[in-house]
């Protein structure tokens, strides 16, 4: 049982996560929610997964967040070869992430790689053993294309050991993911560790649904937890109707997120596809319920008094925690 009033008093106001912190995140196996159970993950279908990333991310935002992003890189598992992804995570305490921008490029030489370059936001930074990251392929100094006449952009896993760390999260929430930037300067990697994010080596149900949609719902589940943890904690100061009405909202929006992710499973045990439409309704469905939660949160923060712009009151970490975190592009 979790002692979740522990857990926030461990996290109010700190900069980092402590040994504490982040042996609790390796004895639930929350990093490894979405790694097939042949690697020592838990293998667990959508909705599982996201009823623990909601109840991690109402205990506190940054841990949520860190939880939410670097499952969600562990998730990569699926994309690398079975040898290197047995290899990797036989240390159950691996954790991935990186970032999801082109920051740099990689070098194809024989059957190696050399990459350099700079990458931001990459969420738990000093708590990675494993940076991913998205690069340019060039060969002999040349840009190579795909089979769209596009530029030819790889995946690649690097060890902590090959990256350095730019300190650069300078942001008024999710203080403690330390999102900070980092650098690759001329490090070899061999090719089994590069990978294509919709190429799978698992045969799940999880790895069927569009990535896309699969962090859409991951990061929605973030922000609805989020504000419940605002609601309960601003019911210790004030009660009045808009709260109720965000209870309702709440409730409800949970109930419709656990729906779409029931009906997304039961095409694909059927095997049927998850069409574009359905994608589509679904980041529309994320898009409009940050944008109500952000209505709601606006209009209660100003009646919670003092209070809540004490910057060492839990209600203005909270506060500080969602408006950061809906600055990710996803629902912007």
């Amino acid at each position: 049982m979790l002692n979740v009033q522990s857990i926030r008093e461990n996290l109010l106001n700190v900069t980092y996560f402590n040994s504490e912190i982040i042996e609790l995140i390796a004895t639930n196996n929350w990093l490894n929610i979405w790694v097939p159970k042949q690697y020592n993950g838990l293998g667990l279908t959508t909705s599982e997964g996201l009823k623990i990333l909601q109840t991690v991310s109402k205990i506190d935002g940054s841990l949520g967040w860190f939880v939410t992003l670097c499952s969600g890189a562990n998730y990569f598992s699926r994309n690398l070869s079975p040898s290197v992804a047995f290899e990797i995570f036989s240390n159950q305490k691996a954790c991935f992430g990186g970032s999801g921008m082109i920051g740099g490029t990689a070098e194809k030489v024989k059957d190696h790689y050399i990459i350099n370059g700079l990458w931001h936001y990459a969420t738990g930074a000093p708590y990675l053993t494993h940076f991913t990251l998205n690069a340019q392929i060039l060969e002999n100094g040349q840009p190579l294309v795909d089979e769209n006449n596009q530029p030819k952009i790889l995946s690649f896993i690097l060890d902590k050991a090959q990256v350095k760390l730019i300190p650069s999260w300078k942001s008024m929430g999710m203080v403690a993911t330390s999102s900070h930037s980092f650098e690759v300067v001329n490090q070899t990697v061999h090719k089994d560790y590069s990978f294509i994010y919709n190429t799978f080596f698992s045969d799940d149900l999880v790895e069927k649904i569009p990535f896309h949609v699969f962090a859409d719902l991951t990061l929605l589940v973030n922000y609805i937890g989020m504000a419940e943890h605002f609601l309960e904690k601003s019911l210790e100061i004030i009660t009045f109707s808009v709260q109720q009405q965000l209870d309702v909202f709440l409730k409800r929006t949970t109930l419709e997120l656990l729906n779409y992710a029931q009906q997304m499973e039961e095409l694909l045990i059927n095997n049927l596809t998850i069409e574009d439409i359905l994608s589509e309704e679904i980041h529309q469905f994320g898009t409009n319920t940050v944008s109500t939660l952000t209505t709601y949160i606006i209009q209660i923060y100003p009646q919670l008094g003092i209070k809540a712009s004490r910057s060492n009151e839990e209600i203005n970490q909270i506060f500080r925690d969602f408006f950061t975190a809906t600055q990710h592009r996803n629902f912007r």
